[in-house]
């Protein structure tokens, strides 16, 4: 197992993100099998199927389990909200932060009904990340740190890791790094996040185009450079969740726009570096479909959320583990004397 509290540079990092594992693919096979011999027309329970192949394939069992589910939220301050880019004051990220440790919070509500753990991370919430549009949100050692930090919070284990994160101001962030990673102008990928007014969401596009002019020289350098330069603390521990995630081929579960964007700096280093996520639901931010398109993922639900703090992801446990109920308990033709499709 990899010391992820050695890593110091973005260098150890990269070679770390080459030696990371795949699918098991003779359990996916052995999954596609069962599948094949349940008592139903192939295909006809859509993505229950696929998803039930993908946890397989990830947790290394042709009949994959969610009885460990683990939900991780992090939360970081953001710099960029000094400049009044969301509709609630920096002060919101702590005291959210108090109320999920107190249950009271909509996460805590899900994670309640499907039966998941929930472990909230902060970083350094009275020291909020620079502010993007005048300087690197991060010097590189505090990076690393935060992504090292995400990378230990993946425990043993666990059968599906569910992300999310909260942090004023990070959507703000999440649009940033997509206008670095995929060219345009801000307005192509921000959006009214808490529900701003005309007005801020103007300032938060022209903050973002002052950021891709200021910043652009070390964006060419390096994908992780973008996630430095104008994400957040635990927009990077999130990337690095990810990566342990996949260290220990833990299938995960990706909450709306902003947990997205964080995982995209992995897939433009890397496409393969996401197959073992899914991105749990389409947010309302208008970004994030375009997101999803450029790292191929559509999303298992699309219900109008645009709350954060990992509550689109919770809800997608009980989807897999409804995949699992029905990929481990059917019968099969055989078994319920039921005569299977004619040749």
């Amino acid at each position: 197992m990899v010391d992820v509290a050695s890593i110091s540079t973005l260098d150890e990092i990269h070679v770390l993100l080459k030696e990371l594992p795949g699918p098991d693919r003779a359990a996916a096979a052995k999954a596609e099998e069962r599948q094949s011999q349940l008592t139903k027309p192939l295909g006809a329970l859509g993505r229950l199927e696929e998803l039930a192949i993908w946890l397989a394939s990830w947790q290394g069992r042709a009949k994959p389990q969610i009885e460990r589910p683990f939900t991780a939220v992090f939360a970081g301050n953001h710099g960029i909200a000094a400049k009044g880019v969301s509709a609630y004051p920096t002060e919101v990220t702590k005291q959210m932060v108090a109320n999920f440790i107190h249950g009271g919070a909509a996460v805590n509500q899900l994670c309640g009904l499907a039966d998941s753990d929930l472990r909230v991370y902060e970083l350094s919430l009275d020291e909020p990340t620079a502010d993007f549009s005048e300087a690197p949100a991060m010097p590189e050692d505090d990076f690393i740190r935060a992504m090292a930090y995400g990378m230990m919070a993946v425990e043993e284990g666990i059968d599906v890791l569910a992300l999310g994160e909260m942090g004023i101001g990070n959507t703000t962030s999440a649009a940033a790094i997509c206008t670095a990673l995929y060219g345009g102008d801000a307005g192509d990928w921000v959006g009214r996040g808490t529900g701003v007014d005309d007005a801020t969401l103007k300032l938060k596009k022209d903050l973002v185009n002052q950021a891709m002019e200021l910043h652009q020289a070390d964006f060419a350098k390096d994908p992780l450079q973008i996630l430095r330069c104008v994400g957040g603390l635990e927009l990077a521990a999130i990337a690095g969740a990810v990566i342990a995630a996949r260290l220990a081929r833990t299938p995960v579960l990706l909450d709306g726009y902003t947990c997205t964007a964080a995982a995209a700096v992995l897939h433009a280093i890397d496409p393969r570096l996401l197959d073992h996520c899914v991105v749990a639901h389409q947010s309302v931010e208008p970004g994030h479909v375009a997101l999803m398109e450029k790292i191929g993922k559509q999303p298992l639900v699309n219900f109008n959320m645009r709350l954060g703090e990992g509550s689109g992801a919770v809800l997608a446990i009980l989807l897999l583990k409804a995949a699992c109920a029905c990929h481990n308990g059917m019968a099969t033709f055989a078994e319920a004397g039921v005569s299977g499709p004619a040749d």
